[in-house]
């Protein structure tokens, strides 16, 4: 959506996913319009298919399979298949040491890996759903060091473009086995298809490909199948529904990326809901206009997110056009929208 012109009446855009690099977020909040995502929607499907990468870069299975395809023709092709297996021998996952960057996913416990997990964001939701078996680590240099196998689960942002680079891989142990199946730019391809050609990376399975990665042997590149399930897709479809019906009906923000979240309760009645930026003064100006006309405000609530904030007013009158030229008028007002 980045060479699109939105409308003027465009109040906001849910995204089926977690990552919104195709939707111009900043315009967006410059103008108004609320930008949705559904984080943990799809995140089952995700998880599947990152166990299934665990054991492809262990295992060889899919190495394996492309060679016993390529005996199509050949007598006694059953003896042959079996004679060439000890090629594609490779390591059980259990007892490994598994360190997760960004997600941590109770499920490789149930295969018996001991987990190490950095979550600099890590919710307290997040915190009591994990497992006592995870080690929750805060430097993400001890997943580098002590993991035999790494799964990298960040977005792309300044701050994670090749996250893993020639410095990480360097402090990696030789021999370990990487899967990124989150954004393909947190990986340095040209420091990972070194590191592969040397030996210093057993193995890496991502669903991003490029050519200098297709080179190499021990590199399994998937099309991006994370979020690919009949499953997930009604799953995210049912959550952007809900973050829409709740935002137009109610006012409520949640899993936005470009507003703060904010919930106040709602019973009826006139609610103006008011975007604009996060600057001194906002409120009290907006409550100066209601109480200029003799309007009431009955509830209400405010957050900020960097340089924008979101107002919940909950009034005793029904606002009228003057009233609101008014509060369009206020210095750092982006948009008002009134319910009823």
């Amino acid at each position: 959506l980045h060479d699109v012109a939105f409308p003027e009446n465009l109040k906001c855009i849910a995204r089926a996913g977690a990552g919104v690099n195709n939707i111009p977020v900043e315009k967006c909040a410059e103008q108004g319009i609320v930008v949705f995502n559904t984080p943990g929607a799809n995140a089952n499907a995700v998880k599947e298919l990152v166990i299934c990468a665990l054991l492809m870069a262990s295992r060889k299975i899919v190495q394996g399979a492309n060679w016993v395809r390529s005996l199509k023709g050949t007598p006694d092709i059953g003896p042959a298949a079996e004679k060439g297996k000890a090629t594609y021998a490779g390591p059980e996952i259990a007892g490994k040491r598994l360190g997760v960057v960004g997600l941590v996913a109770n499920a490789a416990v149930g295969l018996d890996m001991e987990v190490w997990g950095y979550d600099p964001f890590l919710s307290v939701d997040g915190a009591l759903k994990l497992s006592r078996s995870v080690k929750h680590v805060t430097d993400l240099n001890e997943i580098f060091a002590n993991c035999d196998y790494i799964t990298v689960h960040v977005p792309l942002l300044p701050d994670t473009q090749n996250l893993i680079c020639a410095e990480s891989l360097a402090k990696m142990k030789d021999g370990v086995r990487v899967v990124n199946l989150a954004r393909g730019e947190l990986v340095d391809e040209q420091a990972m298809a070194a590191a592969l050609a040397s030996g210093k990376v057993a193995a890496y399975v991502s669903d991003f490909a490029s050519d200098c990665i297709l080179e190499q042997e021990n590199a399994i590149v998937l099309p991006h199948l994370g979020a690919s399930t009949p499953e997930s897709e009604d799953n995210c479809a049912k959550m952007a529904v809900y973050e829409i019906s709740e935002f137009l009906e109610k006012g409520t923000i949640r899993n936005s990326v470009n507003f703060p979240n904010l919930k106040v309760p709602y019973e009826g009645g006139f609610r103006v809901c008011m975007i604009h930026r996060n600057v001194p003064n906002m409120i009290g100006a907006a409550t100066g206009v209601f109480s200029s006309k003799g309007v009431n405000i009955e509830n209400m609530g405010n957050r900020s997110k960097g340089e924008f904030a979101y107002t919940i007013m909950d009034v005793s009158a029904e606002p009228d056009e003057a009233m609101l030229e008014d509060l369009r008028a206020v210095e750092g007002m982006i948009s008002i929208r009134v319910i009823k």
